[in-house]
């Protein structure tokens, strides 16, 4: 029996963009090229792969199982060019990286440069994702490692905590006026105007645990409005009035006269934990250790301060 590299790679593209069009795309080979050797594959293994009845085009049942092998063997071949690299001293090749909105527009101007300066050999592809976006094409090997906010409780992932970021509340001037000392407490985020993110980010999750809040709860608030953009929440703080949360990297990017309007939340400090989240397979762990380096270099100080005793979870509350 002879299988190629080759035929494995389309094998996978297939499974991940459902068309012969789009993988070939993906592949940049002809359709009739990846049509042919997939017929080739087939009648090699004495079975069909894919159902081609359907669309998207689907893996049949035991071509399912032969993708999954197929993901694993393109895996391990991967690691001989790792294993070269490492032995000359050679640092390059392509990361492909996801990233949740709340950390992208924080986190990458602080190491994004010096990164590129320091690593050239290096080509970085970078998407701004939702979590269960990465987590989806990290299994599906079209990421290579995702920057986002854990525990996931996924199992089939591995995740590499590298800092924790603490909550501010972001208080509108009136209600600065009347608060002493430099914290909130939980039960005053509820008795005022809260902003919050749109359903679907982890960080509005993560402010219903911290709240004691779920779904219907929040339905049952006074007044409520959902937006994708952190700028928009405080905004809106700003000209309205109310408190929204802020992650602590975003607190950097505000001017001094916003910075007066934050508040610790409660004596604990609660905080976000961001790891590294890459495959259990451990493909370009050389390049994602370099990429951690760099990010944990260029980090503020009093971000790599914190604890992690009160990690606030990213699943809402039930």
């Amino acid at each position: 029996m002879y299988i190629s590299i080759v035929q494995l790679e389309y094998v996978l593209a297939l499974s991940t963009y459902g068309s012969f069009v789009a993988a070939a795309e993906h592949c940049h080979v002809t359709q009739p090229t990846l049509s042919m050797q997939l017929k080739k594959l087939e009648e090699e293994l004495g079975v069909l792969l894919f159902d081609r009845s359907r669309q998207p085009l689907m893996p049949t049942d035991v071509g399912a199982r032969i993708v999954e092998q197929a993901r694993i063997v393109l895996h391990e071949v991967n690691k001989i060019g790792e294993i070269v690299h490492d032995s000359k001293g050679i640092i390059k090749g392509e990361l492909n990286i996801g990233i949740i909105p709340t950390l992208s527009p924080f986190l990458l101007p602080l190491f994004i440069g010096e990164f590129n300066r320091k690593y050239p050999g290096i080509q970085l592809h970078i998407q701004d994702l939702q979590t269960d976006d990465i987590l989806g094409k990290i299994k599906k090997d079209q990421l290579d490692v995702g920057i986002l906010v854990t525990p996931t409780r996924d199992p089939s992932v591995q995740e590499n905590p590298i800092f924790y970021e603490e909550f501010y509340a972001y208080l509108d001037e009136s209600l600065i006026k009347d608060k002493k000392g430099n914290s909130v407490e939980m039960d005053e985020l509820l008795e005022n105007r809260l902003w919050m993110l749109e359903e679907g980010n982890c960080f509005r999750n993560q402010t219903f645990n911290l709240c004691g809040l779920n779904q219907l709860k929040f339905k049952d608030l006074k007044f409520r409005y959902e937006s994708g953009n952190l700028h928009t929440l405080i905004k809106l703080v700003d000209r309205e009035g109310g408190i929204t949360l802020i992650p602590q990297l975003a607190s950097f990017d505000l001017s001094v006269k916003r910075r007066e309007q934050l508040r610790f939340i409660g004596r604990n400090h609660p905080v976000r934990e961001v790891s590294l989240v890459y495959s259990r397979k451990f493909a370009k762990i050389g390049l994602i250790r370099k990429l951690e380096e760099e990010i944990l270099h260029n980090l503020p100080q009093e971000v790599l301060g914190n604890s992690a005793a009160n990690i606030v979870e990213i699943y809402a509350v039930k």
